[in-house]
C-alpha cells in the first residue's frame, strides 16, 4: 500500500473524537527514536490522535506492564516486545488479541507472524526479525555451495596455514539449532500455534543425528577447531582468514566496516536430513495493553508501522531486517536484508512460552559436552538434558 492510500485509511479508521495514545518504546539508537517519532508525527497529522512517545529499557517493559496494565495503567502499546515474554504476558491476560483488527497478514512473513502467535491467538504485530545465516567471503569462496557435499568440499579446500574454510561456535546451542532442526529435532511441539510444552524434542532421533553431525565438524572434517568462539570465528573473517561463518545481522556492521566483500545465504541441508536447515528466529513485535482504553486507535497506529513503507524507512534508519515481504522486494538492492530475509523465512521461531527457560542451560551444556571430544556418548548426555528440563519445567 503506498503511504497516499495509507494515510487515507487511517484518516478513515480514526475515531470521531481524538484519542492520546501512550507508547512504550526502548529504541536508543538516534536514528530509530528519529523515525519512532516521525511515524508518531504522521499518524497524528493523519488522524487527529496524539501519540506520546516514552522511552523505556527493554528490560524493564515487560515486567513493568505485567504490574501496571490491570490498573488502568500504562501505555495504550508498546514498540517493540521481543516474542520470549509474550506467552508471560498473553497467559496474564495483560496483551491483547489482535486477529480481530487485521484483515490480512499476507504481507507479514509467516515465520515472525508464528512467533507472534500464542495458543493459537496473534498476540503482537512483527515489525522485524533476526536469525543466524551463512556469510561468505567471495574473495575465497566465489558463490554458496548449494549441496553439504559442495559445502565440506569448499571448507576444506581453504582450511590451513592459518586460513580457515569454515568456523562457528559449536558451543552455541541457539547460533546450531537449524541443524536440530533439520533433522526433525525441536524445543518443544509446535501443534498448529501452540506449543506442547510436555513433548520436548531435544533428545530425540533427530538431535541425535545433529550432535552427531557437530562433532564431525571438529574430528571428521577437521574444520572447526577446540575453543573457536563467535568472537574469534567473526575475528577470523574480518581478517579475511575465513571462507564461511555462520552468525547474524549483529556483526555485519564490523564485517562492512573491514570492506569484506560477503554473500550471505542459507546453510545447504545436512546429509540425511528430513528437512531444510532452519535457524532459530528472533522476532520484535508491537503489543497493544488489553486494559487500553483506545485499543481501536492503538490498533490503527500498529498496523501503519507494520506496513511496507514504514518498515522500510525503519530499515534505512537502523538496519533491521523487515518482516513486510513488500518492504524486502522495495529493498531488494540490500544484500543483508535479501541474505537474513532468506534465512528467516525458512527459519522456525524461538518458543515463546516462559517454559522456555528451563532449556536453555541444559540443552546447552548438552550440545557444549557432545563436541568437547570425538564421538561422545551422545544417548547419555541428551538425556540427562531432557530429565533436567523435565524436571526444571515440572
Amino acid at each position: 500500500m503506498n503511504r497516499l492510500l495509507t494515510i487515507t485509511a487511517l484518516v478513515l479508521a480514526s475515531q470521531a473524537s481524538a484519542a492520546t495514545l501512550t507508547v512504550w518504546n526502548h529504541f536508543t539508537d538516534a536514528a530509530e527514536v528519529a523515525w519512532i517519532r516521525a511515524q508518531a508525527a504522521a499518524f497524528q497529522k493523519a488522524t487527529g490522535n496524539t501519540v506520546n512517545i516514552v522511552a523505556l529499557p527493554l528490560d524493564q517493559i515487560p515486567d513493568k506492564l505485567l504490574q501496571a496494565a490491570p490498573k488502568g495503567q500504562g501505555p495504550d502499546m508498546v514498540v517493540t516486545l521481543p516474542q520470549d515474554r509474550l506467552g508471560q504476558l498473553a497467559s496474564a491476560g495483560v496483551i491483547e488479541p489482535l486477529d480481530k483488527y487485521l484483515t490480512s497478514k499476507t504481507d507479514l512473513d509467516k515465520t515472525a507472524v508464528s512467533a507472534m502467535t500464542y495458543n493459537g491467538k496473534l498476540f503482537g504485530l512483527p515489525m522485524f526479525a533476526e536469525s543466524v545465516a551463512l556469510i561468505y567471503n567471495k574473495k575465497i569462496v566465489k558463490t554458496a555451495p548449494t549441496t553439504w557435499d559442495e559445502f565440506i568440499k569448499v571448507a576444506q579446500a581453504n582450511t590451513g596455514n592459518g586460513k580457515f574454510g569454515f568456523l562457528v561456535d559449536l558451543n552455541n546451542a541457539y547460533a546450531n539449532y537449524g541443524i536440530f532442526s533439520a533433522y526433525g529435532s525441536y524445543i518443544f511441539k509446535n501443534n498448529g500455534g501452540t506449543l506442547n510444552v510436555k513433548d520436548v524434542g531435544i533428545g530425540n532421533a533427530g538431535a541425535l543425528k545433529a550432535v552427531s553431525l557437530m562433532n564431525d565438524l571438529r574430528y571428521k572434517y577437521n574444520l572447526v577447531p577446540e575453543g573457536v568462539t563467535a568472537d574469534a570465528a567473526k575475528g577470523a573473517f574480518v581478517d579475511g582468514r575465513l571462507g564461511m561463518l555462520i552468525t547474524g545481522p549483529w556483526d555485519m556492521g564490523d564485517i562492512r566496516k573491514a570492506g569484506i566483500d560477503y554473500g550471505i545465504a542459507n546453510l545447504p541441508t545436512p546429509p540425511g536430513a528430513t528437512s531444510k536447515w532452519s535457524p532459530f528466529v528472533g522476532v520484535q513485535g508491537v503489543i497493544l495493553n488489553a486494559y487500553g482504553k483506545n485499543k481501536t486507535v492503538a490498533a490503527q497506529f500498529a498496523k501503519m508501522l507494520v506496513m511496507q513503507d514504514s518498515q522500510a524507512s525503519f530499515n534505512q534508519a537502523g538496519g533491521r531486517i523487515p518482516v513486510s515481504l513488500a518492504a524486502r522486494t522495495k529493498l531488494k538492492s540490500n544484500p543483508i536484508v535479501q541474505g537474513f530475509g532468506k534465512a528467516i523465512s525458512a527459519g522456525t521461531p524461538m518458543p515463546n512460552v516462559p517454559q522456555m527457560g528451563a532449556i536453555w542451560g541444559p540443552w546447552g551444556s548438552a550440545v557444549a559436552q557432545s563436541v568437547q571430544k570425538r564421538t561422545p556418548d551422545y544417548r547419555t548426555i541428551l538425556d540427562g538434558a531432557l530429565k533436567e528440563v523435565s524436571s526444571n519445567i515440572k
